[in-house]
C-alpha cells in the first residue's frame, strides 16, 4: 500500500512538473510569433494602444478563465487539465471527449482512474485535432469555391448554435433537473439585460453549483 501511495505521489509530481514546463513553453511560443514578426519587419505597436488592447481583453477573459479552471479541473484531473488548457477547445471538444471516455471506462472524475483516462482521451483528441487541422490547411485552397458557395453559407452561420446545442442536449439529458434553474437564469438575463458573457458565465456557474448542492441535500437528485 505504501509503495502504491509513493508511486501515485511521484506520478502527480511528474505531471505537475511536465505540465508547468509545457505550459511555459507554449506561452513562450505564443509570444514568440508576434515578437519575431515585429523584430523582422521593425513594426512595433504603440505601447499605449498595446496595453489598452491587453486590458480590454483581460477584462473579458480573466473571469472566463477563472470560471473554467474552477469548473473543469476537478472533471479533467491533473494531466488532463494541463493538456486541455494548453491545446484549447475545452468546451466543444476536450470536455465531452474526456467525459464520454470516463463514462465508457466506468470511472468517475476526481479519481486516480478518471485522471488517467481523462489524460489519455484528451491526448488522443489533441492528436486527432492536429491531423484534421493539417488536412484542412492542405485542402482549404481546392475546397474554397465549395465552402464559399451561397448554398453552404447558411450552414456555416449556424455552426456554433448547432455545436453547443448538441453538447447542451447531451449534458441536460444526463441530469435535466440540474439544468432547469441555470437555463431559466441565462435565458431571462440574456433576454432583458445586456450582460457581457464574461460576467454571465461565472454567475451561471455559481448558480449551477448552489442549486445542485441544494437539490442534492434535499434528495431531489
Amino acid at each position: 500500500m505504501s509503495n502504491k501511495l509513493i508511486r501515485i505521489d511521484e506520478y502527480d509530481e511528474r505531471i505537475h512538473r511536465l505540465g508547468r514546463i509545457t505550459g511555459l513553453l507554449a506561452l513562450a511560443l505564443m509570444f514568440a510569433v508576434p515578437s519575431v514578426i515585429c523584430l523582422k519587419y521593425n513594426l512595433f505597436p504603440p505601447l499605449k494602444n498595446l496595453f489598452s488592447g491587453i486590458l480590454s481583453i483581460w477584462m473579458i477573459e480573466i473571469p472566463i478563465c477563472l470560471s473554467e479552471v474552477l469548473t473543469y479541473c476537478p472533471m479533467l484531473g491533473t494531466g488532463g487539465s494541463y493538456l486541455a488548457f494548453v491545446s484549447g477547445n475545452l468546451t466543444n471538444l476536450k470536455i465531452p471527449c474526456a467525459s464520454m471516455c470516463m463514462e465508457a471506462a466506468g470511472v468517475k472524475p476526481s479519481t486516480k482512474e478518471g485522471d488517467v483516462i481523462s489524460t489519455i482521451s484528451i491526448a488522443a483528441s489533441t492528436l486527432v485535432t492536429e491531423v484534421v487541422i493539417i488536412i484542412g490547411v492542405i485542402a482549404i485552397v481546392p475546397l474554397k469555391p465549395i465552402l464559399s458557395s451561397p448554398v453552404l453559407a447558411p450552414a456555416f452561420q449556424n455552426v456554433l448554435p448547432a455545436l453547443f446545442g448538441g453538447l447542451g442536449i447531451y449534458w441536460i439529458s444526463k441530469q435535466w433537473k440540474l439544468a432547469i434553474v441555470p437555463l431559466i437564469v441565462a435565458i431571462t438575463v440574456s433576454a432583458f439585460v445586456a450582460v457581457p458573457i464574461a460576467v454571465l458565465i461565472p454567475v451561471c456557474g455559481g448558480i449551477s453549483i448552489a442549486t445542485a448542492r441544494l437539490m442534492y441535500n434535499k434528495g431531489w437528485v
